[in-house]
């Protein structure tokens, strides 16, 4: 880039200065040409009107001492008067005129004059013109006057060398100071590519400094420090994730692998090996819950979980998970009530399931004698919301954002109390985003509220 930059300003300063130089150039010229053009034409009327005094032919011969008396003191003129007929009434010594200027044909009213190279390489601008004479019926003469122009040829060639010789010089000035104007400029961003190259898998925590940089790149860093807090939090989510899911595959394999070996260090009855074979089938039926679980989730990470839609009642629905679990509510002296309204069209299954994973997880979180609420309301701006509330601990602000995570506790000691696996809140984030919803969870004053949001 900045090399590119750097040729970019050499070449933009060249331009300029060389149309600067080419409008100068012909500014020069057309002065020049002017001046050549005043002279030029001062002799021309001085000529034609020594003609028009011409009465005789008497006249005409004193003629030639008119005219080069006239020429004195003007260096480089040359003129030439050519009768009608061909002949050269006078002309100036060495005076060569190209043939255009003696053409009878000539215009009176020319405004161009003519630029010619003479055989010693002299170059000249001439014009030309008709003048009568006061010798009656006589045609007009024609009278050429010319100007050396040596002087300005000469001018306008030491204009060209130190033009050419000023271009290159500022091009190579121009370079150099755009270079290092744009190795200042480039700086900041030198050191972000510095500051980045420092930030690997293992420092993911790393930001980028915010104060040094140009409010230009202010935009850009933040963005840079926004993904790399993106990233640290999906590398800390995958690795919490790994974590997570070899601990709750070891609990299983661990149980399996030990109730086998006891059974197998000593002859059993058949009663004996039958327990083992049903505990064993509990555990296997878990693992096999848990691979489910996974392989939902990772359908749903790639959208292809597709929902069935249809028309649902949602307390409808919500009331047929309640009465499943009113029995194991009524154990633990837990009172479940559902109410409200509202319409939704969405999978049937996929809805119940996640109704089910909320009020389990409840009934888990619910102290005896405890109250859950599931309440049905339909906002009125395209979208119902049910929500699930129920008494017991506080969750704390900072594990709020990752309930709805794989394999996430709140319980750092990760002890499987329960049949969960910890899958359950994030297969209902799932199932929700899948119908264009969404789920949240806020948790005060010890009670915590679990929302879902249908669209309409």
């Amino acid at each position: 880039m900045t090399f590119r930059l750097t040729m970019l300003f050499a070449l933009s300063s060249t331009v300029v200065l060389l149309f600067l130089g080419y409008l100068i150039a012909g500014s020069l010229e057309r002065h020049f040409e002017e001046q050549d053009m005043e002279v030029l034409t001062g002799k021309l009327k001085l000529v034609q009107h020594a003609l028009e005094k011409v009465r005789s032919t008497g006249d005409l011969n004193v003629l030639p001492q008119q005219l080069d008396d006239s020429l004195v003191g003007h260096h480089g003129l040359e003129l030439v008067v050519v009768a009608p007929q061909g002949q050269i009434l006078f002309a100036t010594s060495g005076a060569q005129f190209p043939p255009s200027l003696l053409d009878n044909q000539v215009r009176v009213d020319s405004a161009r004059p003519t630029v010619w190279t003479t055989k010693d390489n002299h170059p000249l601008r001439g014009i030309s013109a008709l003048a009568r004479t006061g010798i009656k019926n006589a045609q007009p003469a024609i009278v050429a006057v010319a100007t050396d122009i040596s002087h300005h040829e000469h001018f306008m060639s030491s204009f060209r060398m130190t033009l050419w010789s000023f271009v290159v010089l500022a091009a190579l000035l121009t370079g150099f100071l755009g270079w290092l104007a744009v190795r200042r400029g480039l700086a900041p961003l030198q050191a972000i590519r510095r500051e980045a190259a420092g930030i690997t898998a293992h420092r993911l925590d790393s930001r980028l400094s915010a104060d040094t940089v140009p409010v230009e790149l202010a935009t850009l860093v933040e963005a840079w420090n926004e993904m790399l807090a993106r990233l640290e939090d999906s590398f800390r989510r995958l690795s919490d994730f790994s974590s997570d899911i070899a601990h709750e595959l070891r609990t299983p394999v661990t149980n399996l692998l030990t109730q086998t070996q006891v059974t197998l260090s000593k002859a059993r009855t058949s009663a004996e090996y039958c327990d083992v074979l049903a505990s064993n089938a509990e555990e296997f039926e878990h693992l096999a819950r848990m691979i489910a679980d996974m392989l939902l989730l990772a359908k749903a990470d790639n959208d292809l979980v597709i929902p069935h839609r249809e028309p649902l009642d949602l307390v409808e629905e919500a009331k047929g998970v309640v009465d499943f679990y009113e029995a194991l509510a009524e154990e633990r002296s837990i009172v479940l009530t559902c109410s409200g309204s509202g319409l939704v069209s969405g999978d049937r299954l996929m809805v119940r399931r996640a109704i089910s994973n909320l009020l389990s997880n409840a009934l888990r979180h619910t102290p005896a004698g405890g109250r859950i609420v599931v309440h049905v309301d339909d906002t009125g701006d395209s979208a119902v919301k049910l929500s699930v509330e129920n008494p017991g601990d506080t969750i704390a602000r900072e594990h709020l954002p990752r309930l709805f995570d794989r394999f996430y506790r709140v319980d750092s000691s990760r002890q499987r109390l329960s049949d969960g696996a910890g899958l359950g809140l994030a297969i209902t984030r799932s199932m929700l985003r899948a119908h264009g919803g969404d789920a949240v969870i806020r948790s005060e004053c010890g009670m915590t509220v679990c929302e879902l949001h249908f669209p309409a």
